[in-house]
């Protein structure tokens, strides 16, 4: 029974996570969003190309996808398939909705298995499963890009500082090694932007030209 529980939290929660919702908007302004900036349906191409009232809004459903499917999908499941369930069984189905929802937004199934950088929606993750972990890498990505103006860099540094700050905080080995993995996706998601930014050819959020600047991220 557990493992059609894993599958069933797995689909649902991967389905949620593929959600295009960057593309979902840019449609409804009349625009396909791969076709402009960075060609990704994340919230910082959509800022850049639609400009900030949207690129908000992707932020935050994105986001909320993550945390959704962690919190809200894993309830309906266990209260479905199994009462009383113990807390170490939730909080493995938490671990495997979060995957599952970051995955979706990466390679989501209704765009060629092509999607986002999954930030967003690791980040409502995190929210749910690591709090603490999750505050630290914040003040680190705000840290780098009020430095910086990279979004690119600040979230692989939030990335890269991500299983150390889980460890810090003490947190278990299980959620430790989740961190690390879901640290070595997002560096590696940015990988084309690693490039650009040793070759200095990365492009700097602009607030003044925020509609016109070409996008790199998201």
């Amino acid at each position: 029974m557990e493992l059609v529980l894993y599958l069933v939290v797995a689909l649902a929660a991967y389905l949620l996570g593929s959600l295009p919702t960057g593309f979902l908007f840019g449609k409804a302004r009349g625009l396909d969003i791969r076709t402009v900036g960075s060609g990704n349906i994340g919230a910082t191409n959509v800022f850049r190309s639609l400009g900030k009232p949207a690129g908000i809004a992707v932020l935050a459903v994105d986001a909320l996808k993550g945390y959704l499917a962690c919190t809200l999908l894993v309830r309906i499941a266990v209260s479905s398939f199994r009462s009383g369930s113990g807390a170490q069984l939730q909080e493995v189905l938490s671990i495997i909705a979060g995957i599952a929802a970051i995955l979706g937004h990466n390679y989501t199934c209704w765009l060629g298995f092509k999607g986002g950088k999954g930030i967003a929606t690791s980040a409502g993750v995190l929210v749910s499963l690591l709090p603490v972990p999750f505050l630290i890498i914040l003040g680190v990505w705000i840290v780098v890009f009020g430095l910086s103006r990279y979004v690119s860099l600040a979230s692989v540094s939030a990335a890269a500082v991500l299983p150390f700050a889980t460890w810090l905080t003490g947190k278990s080995r299980l959620m430790i090694g989740v961190a690390a993995a879901m640290s070595a996706l997002a560096i590696y998601k940015h990988r084309s932007n690693i490039q650009r930014l040793v070759k200095g050819s990365e492009s700097r959020v602009s607030f003044k030209k925020a509609r016109s600047s070409t996008a790199s991220n998201g």
